[in-house]
């Protein structure tokens, strides 16, 4: 027993006085041959430079590398506090696969990470890929979809969405690099770049240091299509376009929040097609509006550099799409309205922004546009508000949402039945805590609303209908209608209804900054006060850490399966384009 306490001292001293660097890229890292990235290593304390030692598989660095790294004596934090030492080496390639083990020794701290480099057949397997994101979609967004767009009857589904009949399938993993929540910037990132980040962050490792633009970048799907191939490439979304999702195709910066800058991303890598919301970041700012502290007026700029640039659909349906045309679309200041206020309800901002095109409609001009180039493209589409409807727990939305973006995936599918040389992969970024637990049968008498609930078997099936065939739900708002909840929430009234008046603002801030239910809904007959299982400092519900489901169609498809982090997608699609080769296609 005394030799047990010596050695148990005796490690906690050591775990007292023994330091760690820190090394990026990460350890288990997985890096694309010829990719180019930021190595940096991080000190804890202050070092000369001679009294750093940084080995790669047992030799010096600056051999192994063929160039020396920037030495930061004492690099600064906020305030100007002391950081410790740090190595920066930018624009680092490695042309050869296999694995590289990084140690670094300075005083008491010590390091190792090991990076696998992997290449790819010379060979592209598809010419083209359309990558389809419906942001925060979980299983309970398709199940919804899938019953209130096509019915079901004696247990069986009476039609299947379009990514039902995508042939292979992945569970993907998206937990950030520093926790196991998540959120589109680091998730998307990975999928666009092969390498896990930290929540908020695109493109980058997210270091110590508080300039939100200086920190080590990776290589971005755009950045690698523009280095490796002659392809076109396009991003279509229902978010402003500079948001998460649709930034990470190009973008570099720890905060997701710094929109003016990705802009200038876009503007840098300029895709050939750029369809979404967002244009108050575009106008200099002295147009009422704009959301820039600059003079850069974007939208001349790309008009410029031979964009044309449409605001509403009848403009993207009648623009002049040239063989060597470059398209930018957009469509709303900020979010573009979702499909239930865009298409039925005319609520939300569809009476300032009335006539903003659907996702089919971005979706098919982008495709038309982009597969005017004989070299193939990149066009990634993302229905951005199954999760901005979502936080909010407003499900009808969401869902109807959901049916739009399984008709732009119809569409790609439709497109690609002529055109067999194209991989289409449909995923989500994150999921949310969100299950349809049954039916609300308003036709059930009960006191509360909340005894209208159905489960098991009393639950029956919801009797939505679609008339015309355009398969959307006549109406959401029927007497028997699914059950959609969420498991976590802050405080708020359920009304056990769609919220057919306007977007649901479930909380508010009191006196005290505190979110608390929303009252405007308190006096909704049979609505029920539900105490929040989040913090306080939480307005709507959160994501969840469980594993999306990707699924794929088309030449490469055959790589996804089983578990795989988001980081292993982007190798997937590496192969699939051939972007290892060392030869420009």
């Amino acid at each position: 027993m005394r030799a047990r306490l010596a050695l148990l001292a005796a490690a906690t001293c050591l775990a007292g006085t023994a330091q760690a660097a820190t090394i990026y890229p990460l350890d288990r890292a997985t890096i694309l041959v010829g990719s180019p990235f930021d190595f940096k290593v991080e000190l804890d304390s202050v070092y000369a430079a001679g009294d750093v030692e940084v080995t790669v598989n047992g030799e010096a660095y600056s051999d192994a590398f063929g160039n020396e790294a920037e030495f930061v004596s004492d690099e600064k934090g906020k305030d100007d506090a002391s950081l410790g030492s740090a190595l920066i080496l930018r624009d680092l390639t490695l042309g050869e696969a296999g694995d590289y083990t990084v140690a670094v020794k300075a005083g008491d701290e010590t390091k190792e990470v090991t990076w696998t480099v992997y290449d790819t057949p010379e060979t592209p397997k598809a010419k083209n890929i359309i990558f389809f994101v419906a942001d925060g979609m979980s299983m309970g967004h398709r199940s919804a979809a899938r019953i209130m767009s096509k019915g079901m009857t004696e247990g069986k589904a009476d039609g299947r969405l379009s990514m039902d009949d995508l042939d292979h399938m992945a569970t993907i993993g998206t937990s950030s690099t520093h926790s196991v929540a998540t959120d589109s910037a680091n998730t998307m990132s990975a999928y666009m770049t092969g390498h896990k980040t930290r929540v908020n962050a695109l493109g980058v490792y997210a270091d110590r240091t508080p300039d939100s633009q200086d920190d080590p970048k990776v290589e971005t799907m755009a950045e690698a299509l523009r280095r490796q191939t002659g392809k076109s490439i396009g991003v279509v979304s229902t978010a402003e376009i500079e948001d998460a999702t649709p930034a990470a195709v190009v973008a570099h910066t720890r905060l997701r929040a710094d929109k003016a800058d990705i802009v200038g991303m876009f503007y840098d890598v300029k895709p050939e097609v750029v369809l979404g919301g967002g244009s108050a970041y575009f106008l200099k700012s002295d147009v009422p509006g704009s959301k820039r502290k600059d003079d850069n007026d974007y939208i001349a700029m790309f008009q410029d550099a031979g964009y044309t640039v449409v605001t509403s659909a009848d403009e993207l349906a009648s623009a002049e799409k040239t063989e060597d045309g470059k398209l930018l679309g957009l469509f709303h200041t900020g979010n573009m309205d979702s499909t239930l206020d865009r298409k039925f309800l005319k609520t939300g901002s569809v009476e300032k922004f009335p006539n903003q095109p659907g996702l089919v409609d971005m979706t098919t001009a982008a495709i038309e546009q982009l597969s005017k180039n004989p070299e193939g493209f990149f066009l990634m589409v993302e229905a951005a508000n199954v999760d901005k409807m979502s936080h909010p727990l407003d499900w009808d939305r969401a869902v109807v949402d959901m049916i739009e973006f399984d008709q732009a995936i119809g569409a790609a599918m439709e497109w690609m039945n002529s055109n067999p040389d194209t991989l289409i992969v449909v995923t989500g970024d994150h999921t949310h805590g969100f299950s349809v637990i049954g039916t609300i049968d308003d036709e059930v008498e009960a006191d509360e609303m909340r005894n209208k609930v159905m489960t098991y078997d009393d639950a029956g099936f919801p009797n939505y209908t679609d008339e015309n065939g355009d398969g959307y739900p006549d109406k959401v708002d029927v007497s028997r209608r699914l059950a959609m909840f969420a498991n976590n929430f802050p405080d708020y009234y359920e009304t056990f209804r769609p919220k057919l008046d306007g977007p649901f603002e479930p909380a508010v801030k009191d006196e005290n900054g505190r979110y608390v239910a929303n009252e405007a809904y308190k006096d909704v007959p049979g609505a029920v006060l539900r105490t929040g299982n989040l913090p306080y400092n939480a307005s709507t519900g959160v994501h969840a850490v469980d594993d999306v489901l990707l699924q794929a169609t088309g030449p490469g498809a055959e790589g996804f399966k089983g578990y795989m982090e988001q980081s292993d997608v982007y190798e997937v699609l590496a192969d699939t384009f051939a972007l290892g080769n060392s030869q420009k296609q």
